[in-house]
């Protein structure tokens, strides 16, 4: 959600990608429903397992509680965003989960394009 959000609200300008240090075999339809809600589809993407090369040629790196498993480099930004994780959770809890998401993505796109 949070790479759909940061692509949306960035309108293009900020280069982003997504990965998770264990990704699912697919993407949470409940998330999926959540950003469909707000005109932003996501059902067609695939999870990706985090690269560390990628990681490494990041400016800024956003992790969601994934602790040792994220590789950490000098000279990149890392945020930690400490949120719950939705999988498996009803749709009124992935929306709480989304607007969280959403707040942040705002204040980082602001940091970032300023």
């Amino acid at each position: 959600m949070a790479a759909a959000l940061l692509q949306h609200h960035s309108m293009g300008r900020i280069k982003v990608k997504s990965a998770g240090s264990a990704p699912g075999e697919q993407i949470n339809p409940i998330a999926a429903q959540a950003l469909r809600e707000w005109g932003i589809e996501i059902s067609q993407l695939e999870p990706k397992k985090l690269d560390p090369l990628v990681v490494e040629q990041s400016d800024v790196v956003v992790t969601m509680g994934c602790g040792d498993a994220c590789p950490v480099f000098p000279g990149v930004r890392y945020e930690d965003w400490p949120l719950e994780d939705p999988a498996g959770q009803a749709i009124e809890f992935v929306r709480r989960v989304r607007d969280q998401i959403d707040l942040k993505v705002r204040t980082l796109v602001s940091e970032l394009l300023d």
